[in-house]
């Protein structure tokens, strides 16, 4: 009996230490970023470059990034993101460039959130891509979205955004 006590409480030790590390990382991503890269509106057309910028909000288990990029001289979308962590699976939902909410649903690696995206409707002829939120040193973040090309099934980055904290 005395086992199972230790095992209990190592156990809580371990997802309370889980827990605190995903508050840290969480909250080394709030702020106000600015930066920029490529956007590809559909994956057999070129990519847009954009200039981008964010705000983001971080409490122990959620955060939530709004943010604009802008490209063409005139056109400028607003995106963003709200995902929480419980469980050790993190999950939300994003909005992209179309305006239109989809699903969320990941886990961490290292200095990366990987989430699979789940589109209300298809977007270049599927129903999921990726989505990587990467912090990348102290002071830069890299948002990274991968999806499968329907004309040759390769997959493709759709959007590469890098930001620095403002």
């Amino acid at each position: 009996m005395k086992i199972w006590h230790l095992l209990c409480a190592a156990t809580l030790l371990i997802a309370g230490n889980a827990s605190a590390e995903e508050a840290q990382f969480l909250k080394s991503l709030q702020g106000t970023w600015i930066g920029g890269g490529m956007v590809k509106v559909r994956a057999n057309l070129m990519p847009i470059n954009v200039s981008c910028s964010f705000n983001s909000q971080a409490t122990s288990a959620d955060l939530s990034m709004k943010g604009t990029c802008s490209g063409l001289v005139l056109v400028r979308r607003s995106i963003g993101a709200d995902i929480r962590f419980k469980g050790g699976k993190y999950t939300g939902s994003y909005v992209g460039p179309s305006g239109r909410k989809a699903g969320l649903a990941g886990r961490r690696s290292g200095n990366a959130i990987n989430l699979t995206i789940r589109w209300a409707r298809e977007v270049n002829g599927d129903l999921n891509a990726s989505l990587m939120v990467q912090k990348v040193g102290s002071n830069g973040m890299k948002l990274v979205t991968i999806d499968e090309d329907p004309g040759s099934g390769d997959r493709i980055i759709t959007s590469e955004i890098s930001l620095r904290r403002k």
